[in-house]
């Protein structure tokens, strides 16, 4: 079984900017030694024979254009990748650069280049015998075909790359896929935590870092063969330091410093947060997005609705749990996970929008909708905590709004929000 680790590691260098060119390249040299292949075979007088200067054409056409254009396409996302971190929120920029589209078409671009280059160097020496020039020329139509094909759906990718909605539902939806990993029933695949955690030994961290990830299963074969029971206390997003353990073991602990270091090499640290196992941190880049399109220099409430929106449907789906039945039972049942606090997902993703458009009589009333959906359709925990942060909201209305009307407007939305027997308002 391959270690979760290990797909992490391979996950988070498939978003480098260089692995697709890189493989591409290596694919671009390989088409050039197998169309060599080919004069082993007995086609000699079966294909046609296409000669050298044809070729040579051919790929000095593909030489000449590749360059250019992959220059072009790495300005292009150099531009969308400036634009996203400056409408948007910085915290995006990962997820734009790891846009599949644009690196399989800049991989492409480069392939394509490096192949005509070795493609010429072939032809001119020679190398091919007459299956040869003939699996090369069927590679070239090839080329020719895939560079094509992936120009125009890149054009179109890169006319919405780093734009404003484009962003947003890059953050959104590693936003939900995170919050798959943290399913309330068994978080990151543990036993939820019921209380907290007993007296036993500790596990700290060497460097001061963020946790990007867990790999549970080490922790859970660990503590199988010690038959011993392990509490997680750093999540995915937790800030390490000599103060706060990693985990708890209750049982039998770590017999020697390997043991030690088994279980600290369980945990992937780096010096920032990572989408893929913190739905919290990602909630906080959607939280930034809305706070900066409220500033006076943006002045964008519609985005800061559409966020509130965006934010009340991630933590609705995610609440909501299917029966008993259909759940998937915990994987790792000797590691007890923390469950995600209601009250820190709502602080994270609306208390800096609450706080900087309180201002704005639309927001405040769609902040209350938004918290109203909350209350009355999501679980675990959440329509509690929805409740005391639409009295917060409230709060801070009525000390912002100077003007009556507007008051009572969004104290009617609250009205709405918390109570359940009173009918949902259309419009704002």
């Amino acid at each position: 079984m391959i270690r979760s680790k290990l797909m992490f590691t391979l996950r988070a260098l498939r978003q480098k900017l260089w692995i697709k060119p890189l493989g591409y390249a290596v694919f671009a040299l390989a088409a050039v030694f197998v169309a060599h292949v080919a004069d082993r075979l007995p086609l000699e007088d079966l294909v046609p024979d296409i000669s050298f200067d044809t070729l040579e054409k051919l790929l000095t056409v593909i030489s000449a254009s590749m360059l250019g254009v992959a220059t072009f396409s790495v300005g292009s996302m150099l531009s969308a990748y400036a634009s996203a971190s400056g409408s948007a929120t910085p915290r995006a920029f990962v997820l734009v650069v790891s846009d599949g589209l644009s690196q399989t078409a800049l991989s492409s671009f480069v392939g394509a280049f490096i192949f005509s280059i070795v493609g010429i160097i072939a032809v001119r020496v020679e190398y091919f015998g007459v299956a040869g020039r003939f699996a090369i020329f069927l590679f070239t139509l090839a080329v020719f075909g895939w560079v094509i094909l992936t120009f125009v759906r890149w054009v179109d990718n890169i006319a919405r790359l780093g734009r404003m909605g484009n962003t947003i539902e890059k953050v959104e939806a590693a936003t939900r896929e995170a919050f798959s990993h943290w399913k309330p029933w068994a978080p990151l695949s543990g036993l939820p935590a019921s209380g907290p955690p007993p007296d036993g030994q500790a596990v700290h961290a060497d460097e001061i870092a963020f946790v990007q990830h867990v790999d549970m299963a080490a922790l859970d074969d660990w503590a199988e063969r010690h038959g011993a029971t392990i509490h997680l206390r750093a999540l995915p997003g937790t800030l390490t330091t000599a103060r706060r353990p990693l985990l708890v073991i209750e049982g039998h602990g770590p017999r020697d410093d390997a043991d030690t270091d088994a279980l600290r090499d369980a945990f992937v640290l780096a010096p920032r947060r990572s989408y893929a196992n913190d739905p919290r941190f990602g909630l906080i880049a959607l939280s930034e997005i809305g706070s900066r399109a409220l500033s006076p220099a943006v002045n964008d409430p519609g985005t800061a609705i559409d966020i509130v929106v965006r934010i009340a449907r991630l933590l609705r789906d995610w609440s909501m749990a299917p029966g008993a039945a259909e759940r998937e039972q915990p994987k790792h049942r000797r590691v007890r996970v923390p469950r995600l606090d209601p009250d820190d997902l709502l602080e994270d993703s609306l208390a800096a929008i609450i706080k900087d458009g309180v201002g704005s009589v639309e927001l405040d009333i769609w902040v209350q909708k938004a918290l109203g959906i909350l209350v009355h359709e999501a679980g675990e925990g959440l329509p509690v905590a929805a409740e005391r942060q639409a009295k917060v909201a409230l709060d801070r209305a009525e000390r912002a709004l100077s003007f009556p009307a507007d008051i009572e407007r969004v104290r009617r939305a609250h009205a709405v929000a918390v109570t359940r027997d009173l009918p949902a308002s259309g419009g704002t």
